[in-house]
């Protein structure tokens, strides 16, 4: 298992382990407007290793609070993972954060996704 840590760039805090072909991604802390390009940037990066993952699970466990910016990172990662023909899941939506996704009606998105095994 590789373990990845990534800067904090002061809203949110990113790391990864990867197990063979499967990325746990942790985020902890508030998902906003300044904080999205940094979590696109790391989420696109795992998307262009080689060899590509097979599973992606965004652990939002460690997420407060979400603006629609980062749920937008969310969607888009998701739609560039299935072009790579990888699974992209969710784990750990809970409080506002879930009632966003649920208001906004992406929640189906997610859940359509099978995710496999996971990463512990």
């Amino acid at each position: 298992m590789k373990r990845i840590p990534v800067a904090s760039s002061g809203s949110i805090s990113i790391t990864s382990d990867h197990s063979g072909s499967d990325v746990l991604v942790r985020l902890n802390g508030r998902i906003d407007v300044d904080s999205s390009p940094d979590l696109r940037d790391y989420l696109l990066a795992i998307l262009s290793e080689e060899p590509s993952p097979r599973v992606i699970t965004v652990d939002l466990a460690g997420v407060p609070y979400i603006e629609t910016s980062g749920i937008a990172t969310l969607v888009e990662t998701l739609r560039i993972a299935r072009h790579h023909r990888a699974i992209f899941c969710l784990q750990g939506l809970s409080g506002p954060v879930l009632r966003l996704f649920e208001v906004t009606g992406v929640l189906a998105l997610f859940e359509a996704s099978d995710c496999g095994q996971k990463v512990s």
